[in-house]
């Protein structure tokens, strides 16, 4: 009898999510965990009720792209399943889930064994087992833990189990972002639907330009990663304030007055180092992976939870 072993996977994003699903088609028993209320990670849709309809932002990746064939494959799939559609407003190339960005990653975490609003607080050994500490230690030991989450979370966690990765996860920083998203009374007179190359807004998204969007007149506006550093700590509502003077300024006109403003910090949104390997210690059992492995992009986070999926199934 061939027994499997039992994998921990702390992050519910594209790379954790990936690596989950190839680990299960594999017959290995796998949970998943993740701080939030539901996959997605930097994939994540937010939804605002207005009195005008109900409002989506897609606030962290806006789209992405299929560079490599096995990932336009993978894109084509869930396109046939009606998870994905290309959005022609940003441009050849680019893809958007259906109906919202993370529709893809909530396809993948319903054919798995998932805990949500479970933040992993710590990892520790127990003889050649894992154990989570919070509120995932009630799940008992593991064989196997995958971390998917970003490069600083990953050097907290791994700092007294595995210190060669914290470095690597420790030089390896992100930019941050902060993202705008606003609802106009009316329709904002442009005839894009996507601005880009300003000294604060570096991208402005009208939401309802992507396939199988409605509801009213919603836009995400993030600011340049420059600005977000030097911007982090300033509250929520000057943020909106000054990303909706920079948006005006990318529009070359006055916008339309706004019904909703929600400032949305993302202190680790843009991996910065090149595309590597993932991290694998078969001696413990102990594994990384994410799209600071990945380049930083939606295809590299898929492509770094093959990679590792790949490596704890070879033998």
């Amino acid at each position: 009898m061939v027994i499997r072993p039992r994998t921990a996977v702390i992050g519910a994003g594209m790379a954790g999510l990936t690596c989950a699903t190839d680990l299960r088609a594999a017959g290995h028993s796998v949970v998943v965990f993740d701080k939030a209320r539901g996959p997605g990670g930097r994939m994540s849709t937010r939804r605002l009720a207005l009195e005008t309809g109900e409002a989506a932002f897609d606030h962290g990746a806006s789209s992405f792209t299929a560079a490599g064939a096995d990932f336009r494959a993978q894109v084509e799939a869930w396109m046939l399943q009606g998870l994905a559609a290309p959005w022609a407003a940003a441009g050849p190339g680019c893809f958007v889930g259906l109906p919202a960005m993370n529709t893809p990653l909530k396809a993948m975490a319903a054919e798995l064994e998932t805990r949500w609003t479970c933040p992993v607080a710590g990892l520790s050994r127990e003889g050649s087992a894992w154990r989570l500490e919070g509120a995932a230690e009630v799940e008992g030991l593991f064989d196997r833990v995958v971390l998917a989450i970003p490069a600083e979370q990953a050097a907290v966690l791994l700092a007294t189990v595995q210190p060669a990765f914290a470095a690597l996860a420790q030089a390896s920083p992100s930019a941050p972002c902060w993202s705008l998203m606003v609802v106009f009374e009316r329709p904002v007179e442009s005839p894009l639907a996507v601005l880009t190359g300003g000294e604060v807004v570096a991208w402005a998204g009208r939401e309802a330009s992507k396939p199988g969007r409605a509801g009213p007149e919603a836009w995400v506006i993030q600011a340049c990663p420059i600005w977000s550093r030097e911007n982090l700590e300033i509250t929520a509502e000057e943020a909106a304030s000054r990303l909706l003077r920079g948006f005006e300024v990318l529009l070359g006109r006055a916008s339309p007055r706004s019904v909703s403003t929600v400032a949305h910090r993302w202190r680790y949104a843009r991996p910065e180092g090149p595309p590597r390997d993932v991290l694998w210690d078969p001696e413990t059992g102990l594994g990384v992976c994410g799209d600071w492995l990945g380049g930083g992009s939606v295809e590299g986070a898929w492509r770094s939870g093959r990679q590792l999926a790949s490596l704890l199934t070879e033998r």
